[in-house]
């Protein structure tokens, strides 16, 4: 059975989906939801995800939810397909680290900014200027953390390209159309970073995808 993606690429939390299915080169079904209409809040879809969010995914008789636990599970369960996207042995825990920043120290304060300077303009409402300061102030600071890392080794894992730095594409792309590029070009180890893992064939892919919407 062909594995299935649930959700609409719009949303970053697919995009992460999509993204580690096609670093792989695996085959999928994706299946659009109409968050409009509100199918995500509806009972054939929670029985996928009891939240009522997106992404959902099936694999055979697996169901999953929640894109960096479905990330993992296709980096792991596929290890002999595409790119590796994980470490194995002690190289792991540090990956395992970075992991748990991007998803705490990093995305909360992306997604406060991707709100203000991308989503809140696409739907003409006003932007709030000073939320949009506060959380550049502290984006800064992580990627003043990040610059220091990648000070160390070429990817946010560790040498090669994992899943750290796959989870960070949605947000940082949508944020490098932004004023908040400033940021990131500013710091020249991040800045290269970017722009590397942001030129990767499978990133494009998804991009393709999400400009056919």
């Amino acid at each position: 059975m062909v594995m299935k993606v649930y959700g609409t690429v719009l949303s970053t939390p697919v995009m992460r989906v999509l993204t580690a299915l096609y670093e792989k080169d695996l085959e999928f079904e994706f299946v659009p939801v109409d968050m409009r209409a509100g199918e995500h809040k509806k009972e054939h879809f929670l029985a996928l995800n009891p939240f009522g969010q997106i992404p959902a995914f099936e694999d055979g008789d697996l169901k999953l939810f929640e894109s960096r636990a479905i990330t993992q599970y296709i980096a792991h369960v596929y290890a002999d397909k595409g790119t590796p996207l994980v470490c194995e042995g002690k190289k792991m825990a540090p990956a395992g680290v970075w992991m748990e920043v991007e998803a705490h120290q990093f995305d909360p304060v992306a997604s406060k900014l991707q709100m203000e300077l991308v989503y809140k303009p696409k739907f003409g409402m006003a932007t709030d200027a000073a939320v949009v300061e506060e959380n550049e102030l502290k984006l800064a600071k992580v990627l003043d953390v990040y610059e220091a890392r990648l000070s160390q080794s070429k990817y946010m894992g560790g040498d090669c390209f994992t899943l750290v730095d796959l989870h960070h594409l949605p947000a940082l792309t949508n944020l490098m159309g932004t004023p908040v590029k400033k940021l990131f070009d500013a710091r020249p180890k991040v800045s290269a970073w970017a722009a590397n893992i942001m030129a990767r064939p499978a990133w494009a892919k998804v991009l393709a995808m999400k400009n056919q919407q």
